[in-house]
């Protein structure tokens, strides 16, 4: 109890600030409107009609919330009004994403702990390529790969892979690195070769380093795949583009709360992942 007490303070501050907010941004359209009919409206007839508008500046949160339930239940689940068809379209790139990034920040961490060369040339340019905005190099990307012939779901893919891989290798460098001079010695002193090395010191002290860069790389892995969404027909990114042309702002926002979600159950099946196997090695703490 002592833990959710201040989780549900926060959320009702939030709420109580979101219908503040929502009534002050949508009541200039509601008081023009009375002004074109020579009325005029008092607060306790402002109020509900701003919390009621079919395309507001700002839906109230009980409008996102019945969004939300009519994007999942109001229809089919292959309809393509429907929340859990757009959002399993962009948790398959995503997840698609997220191994091809994950795996090549995993061979990039190991040939820079093992190359000096390596160390010297690619990290830099791994840090680099991240300070390119993604909104600039994702219509490239899918212009590249429409050009090779590839689906919608592979240009997702690698726009994901491009936001993931990152951290996954700046995280595993580390963790790769993490084990002390007084732990190498030791295995040197047993004539260990590298592999051995490499295997029973470096993986697993790796591995807290590693889930940490995980839980960051399948949240930009969403990211990625809603941003490649964006010229594409179906995804919670193409939900989102197709709600600010016809300023349904209730749909924009359901989609956005959708992918809250999302992200939340990755992170935490990711985060599960790591208790699990912290324990298994014997690393939980």
């Amino acid at each position: 109890m002592k833990s959710v007490l201040p989780i549900l303070t926060v959320l009702g501050v939030i709420v109580a600030v979101w219908y503040g907010a929502a009534v002050w941004l949508n009541a200039p359209w509601e008081r023009d409107q009375a002004a074109r009919a020579g009325t005029e409206l008092s607060v306790a007839q402002l109020l509900p009609l701003t919390m009621a508008q079919d395309r507001p500046v700002l839906p109230a949160p009980h409008q996102v919330v019945a969004g939300l339930w009519e994007g999942v239940t109001g229809q089919a689940v292959t309809s393509r009004r429907s929340l859990v068809y757009h959002g399993w379209v962009t948790l398959s790139g995503t997840l698609l994403g997220f191994v091809i990034g994950t795996g090549l920040g995993v061979l990039l961490a190991v040939g820079i702990l093992h190359n000096k060369a390596m160390d010297l040339s690619v990290m830099p340019w791994a840090i680099a390529s991240q300070m390119i905005p993604i909104i600039a190099i994702a219509p490239m990307l899918a212009v590249v790969m429409n050009a090779l012939g590839a689906s919608a779901m592979v240009t997702k893919a690698i726009i994901s892979a491009y936001l993931s891989f990152f951290p996954v290798v700046v995280g595993m460098v580390k963790g790769l690195r993490s084990p002390d001079a007084m732990q190498l010695d030791l295995l040197k002193t047993y004539s260990a070769p590298a592999s051995r090395v490499f295997w029973s010191l470096r993986l697993p002290s790796s591995m807290p380093y590693l889930f940490a860069s995980l839980k960051v790389g399948i949240a930009a892995a969403l990211v990625g795949a809603i941003v490649g969404e964006l010229n594409q027909p179906a995804g919670l990114g193409a939900r989102l583009l197709s709600g600010s042309y016809y300023g349904q702002t209730v749909q924009i926002w359901s989609a956005l709360f959708a992918a809250a979600a999302m992200a939340a159950v990755l992170v935490g099946v990711v985060g599960r992942i790591e208790a699990m196997t912290l324990r298994r090695m014997g690393m939980a703490r």
